[in-house]
């Protein structure tokens, strides 16, 4: 073992205490406070329909009562590839931060050195071993504030990965349930299609026995015509939802064609949706909960900015030894050290250092700015969902009713015609409102789903469940010391 020398010693005990005093350090920039906004204390378009009482956000879709649904949102979780990305920014933020941390620890390297050598007429050999130790102290808190802007940006990453979660379900339900509506309202077209060809036949009977007119049978056959015309642009939209679909899931487009063709009810909500209070938006939402992060690591980042233009401080050592063979390194060799402060004071940068601040300021202000848009955005976006939600149930009520009433008309006009006592004009007119009143009515049942999805989502309803995403999507191999292969381009 190499003993220190007295002086060696002596330079370290001035050292260490100045050490203590400078370690304290202080900081630069301003502290981070969490900002606060007026909002208002409730929502101005609740009605009985959507309660004020706590919000339920949990797994908001499971209400809606479609197990095929609640499989799909799982999958979308597990197989979606802008979960993926938002997993590996999660990742890169982690390892900033790390990066980040790194800088506040000393650092330290080992060196060894072997020559061959001729001196003064002799040939030797020299061996040389040495260690070498830095450490900035952070005199004014650059690498504080660096470190705690990483801190921040890391947990922005988190709360982007949960604003992906939240439209992502979102879309998920939304594209579901649209899937459901265009395969009810298909089915509806072919029904009263195929009631309405009846109807043509019918007539045409009629014509042929002389109790109605050649313009009552191309009425007849070209309303049926007409009906049939819609179930194309109808099964050209399903086939969109059902490829969105598998693409959310991480699968190709086709995928889930089979398994959706199994059919299913249109979801619908089997109660009202409590909104909770404006102020529970802030705790909810990941898009302001990463706003604000954003924001928060802005301003660390001034204090980072500032401190440049501070004078800074770091502590340096080395050891080394040498000897004419490797087993004297230890015992019978040379010894040199150093030991010491080393100081940097910015004297002249013709206004970059505060030009750097500068710009970290205005950079803070644009987030703080993005922060209060987010708020307001989200005010507004639950806000309308409330109106578009109640409305169309109200709404939705009307046209059940409207549709009943078509119903009977229908039927009564088709008994009537066949008696003889009633216009084909009146049979018509009574299919054409029915199908419409009967269409209008399923377009509705799917926008109250719709227009659920749309609230939850306003109000922050997102996945809850546990998501790893320090798994990489890409494992390499061989990736250690190896020849170089050379490339054949």
């Amino acid at each position: 073992m190499v003993n220190a020398s007295p002086s060696f010693r002596r330079a370290a005990g001035i050292t260490i205490p100045l050490l203590g005093l400078i370690l304290s350090g202080c900081a630069v920039g301003p502290d981070y406070m969490v900002p606060r906004l007026a909002l208002p204390v409730s929502w101005s378009s609740s009605g009985t329909e959507t309660p004020s009482r706590p919000v339920e956000l949990a797994r908001w879709w499971e209400r809606l009562g479609d197990k095929e649904l609640d499989a799909l949102v799982e999958e979308a979780v597990a197989g979606n590839l802008d979960v993926a990305a938002a997993k590996a920014r999660i990742r890169t933020a982690r390892a900033t931060e790390r990066q980040t941390n790194a800088a506040l620890a000393p650092s330290a390297d080992a060196s060894s050195s072997a020559a061959r050598q001729k001196s003064q007429g002799e040939v030797g050999n020299q061996f040389k071993g040495g260690f070498d130790a830095s450490w900035e102290l952070d005199l004014f808190g650059a690498n504080a504030r660096s470190s705690e802007a990483a801190r921040y940006g890391s947990q922005a990453a988190d709360e982007d990965l949960n604003a992906v979660l939240l439209t992502l379900v979102g879309d998920v339900a939304s594209n579901y349930v649209a899937a459901r509506g265009y395969q009810a309202r298909i089915a509806l077209a072919r029904q009263s299609a195929a009631s309405q060809r009846e109807t043509a036949a019918l007539t045409r009977k009629k014509f042929e026995a002389g109790s109605a007119s050649a313009v009552d049978v191309a009425n007849a056959e070209g309303q049926a015509a007409s009906t049939e015309a819609k179930v194309p642009d109808l099964q050209t939209s399903y086939a969109e939802a059902v490829h969105r679909l598998a693409v959310l899931t991480g699968r190709g487009p086709a995928e889930l064609d089979a398994r959706m063709k199994r059919g299913g009810p249109i979801p619908r909500p089997r109660r009202p949706v409590p909104t909770g209070l404006p102020a529970d938006l802030l705790a909810n939402r990941p898009d302001i909960r990463q706003a604000e992060r954003e924001y928060a690591q802005a301003t660390a980042k001034i204090g980072a900015a500032t401190a440049a233009r501070y004078p800074s401080v770091s502590l340096s050592g080395a050891i080394a030894t040498t000897a004419t063979s490797v087993g004297d390194l230890g015992k019978s060799s040379s010894i040199s050290w150093s030991l010491g402060p080393s100081l940097s004071v910015p004297i002249f940068n013709a206004g970059k250092l505060a030009a750097a601040q500068e710009a970290a300021e205005a950079t803070r202000d644009q987030y703080f700015v993005a922060y209060k848009a987010a708020v307001l955005g989200a005010l507004e976006d639950v806000e309308n969902a409330i109106v578009a939600y109640r409305q169309e149930r109200i709404k939705n009520g009307r046209l059940a009713a409207a549709t009943q009433s078509y119903r009977k008309a229908s039927e009564l006009a088709q008994s009537l015609y066949q008696s003889g006592s009633s216009s084909f004009l009146d049979v018509l007119d009574a299919e054409r409102s029915l199908y419409s009143a009967e269409d209008s009515l399923l377009t509705s049942t799917v926008a109250i789903a719709d227009n659920y999805i749309t609230l939850n989502k306003a109000l922050g309803g997102g996945w809850d469940g546990i998501v790893d995403a320090s798994k990489p999507e890409v494992v390499d191999a061989n990736t250690g010391p190896r020849l170089r292969k050379v490339s054949a381009n």
